[in-house]
């Protein structure tokens, strides 16, 4: 990974106190995986940010490394690694993304 991807990805973790690194956007996610990551974080009201892999290679190949993860999409909370969409689901099934939100103190609506 360059240090310009590097710099780019860690500047984007620390912007927003929730954000996701998809394939695709919000109203037009380009993958299952995508969608059901957006789904989840719709449904539990949060704000959040994203931002697209298919826009930029050196970020799409850069986050896999930058979180020593190998899917996308991938969340992070307050500038920590969450996981990819498998995780998010199960968190959420088991309402531990919602617990994990509260204790982050992240507005949800």
């Amino acid at each position: 990974m360059t240090d310009d991807a590097q710099g780019r990805i860690a500047t984007a973790v620390q912007s927003a106190d929730v954000l996701l690194f998809m394939k695709g956007t919000p109203l037009f996610p380009q993958c299952g995986f995508s969608s059901r990551a957006i789904a989840i974080l719709d449904h539990l009201g949060v704000e959040y940010a994203t931002v697209d892999v298919l826009q930029d290679q050196g970020i799409r190949q850069g986050i896999k490394e930058f979180s020593d993860w190998p899917t996308i999409p991938q969340l992070y909370v307050k500038g920590e690694f969450v996981g990819g969409s498998d995780i998010m689901m199960e968190m959420y099934e088991a309402g531990e993304l919602a617990e994990l939100l509260d204790e982050k103190k992240v507005v949800r609506g």
